[in-house]
């Protein structure tokens, strides 16, 4: 892939906890100079980040349930049609990951269908497009398949690796990786075909490690690190 269509599938990542309006609007003008796909920001930045991507073309992208996933199924709904009504496009939603260890497979299907049904009928806006975040780092390939199965029957549009913010440390105590693996983002692709769409978050740093992602079967990149894979 080019540099400019590897730029035509990153989502602009903003979601550090003391982000600020300057950071925002910075990220926006960088997205819409370099034709992102979106800008990925936290809830109370959707309204602001619509407003200074008008008539850009590029979307705006928001996190519910982040970065545990382990609020209610209620507060994850109404979160994503108040983000929906305040200018999100797209929803990228962290599965429950205690349903997924306990195999409540049913439960978890529940709990995507709702925030995928909510994020789809606000009232005079578009329906949004919804990721389901798995947390892969935390999961088995078999959690990562039913996963990818859940979220596909829930109506989802695509599944999506990591926060980016999971803690994972190893026997001596160091922090290990946390975000997006080929392997995973491969395991994804396998498992939804081209039904839905694959998001590799979390690690990507460089041209290279797009392209790995890509090649692995990754439709869309999510980085705070846009300008420098495609610079």
């Amino acid at each position: 892939m080019t540099k400019n269509e590897i730029a035509g599938i990153i989502d602009h990542t903003n979601l550090s906890a003391c982000a600020v309006e300057s950071d925002i609007e910075k990220l926006c003008a960088e997205a819409a100079e370099h034709k992102f796909c979106s800008v990925c920001v936290n809830p109370s930045f959707v309204q602001f980040a619509a407003e200074k991507l008008a008539g850009t073309g590029v979307k705006v992208c928001t996190v519910i349930g982040f970065p545990l996933g382990a609020d209610t199924v209620d507060n994850k709904a109404a979160s994503a049609a108040v983000a929906v009504d305040e200018g999100a496009d797209e929803i990228d939603m962290v599965q429950n990951l205690a349903l997924v260890k306990q195999g409540k497979w049913d439960e978890l299907e529940d709990e995507i269908r709702a925030v995928v049904d909510a994020s789809k009928s606000v009232e005079n806006r578009e329906p949004a497009l919804v990721k389901v975040i798995l947390e892969t780092c935390y999961l088995s390939d078999e959690e990562i398949v039913r996963s990818c199965e859940c979220a596909e029957k829930a109506g989802a549009d695509f599944v999506k690796t990591s926060t980016g913010f999971a803690i994972l440390k190893g026997a001596d105590g160091k922090l290990l990786p946390n975000g997006a693996t080929v392997h995973a983002v491969s395991l994804m692709a396998k498992t939804v075909g081209k039904r839905l769409g694959v998001k590799a978050s979390g690690g990507v740093h460089n041209y290279e490690e797009a392209c790995a992602m890509v090649e692995a079967g990754a439709t869309r990149i999510g980085a705070s690190a846009g300008i420098a894979i495609v610079s």
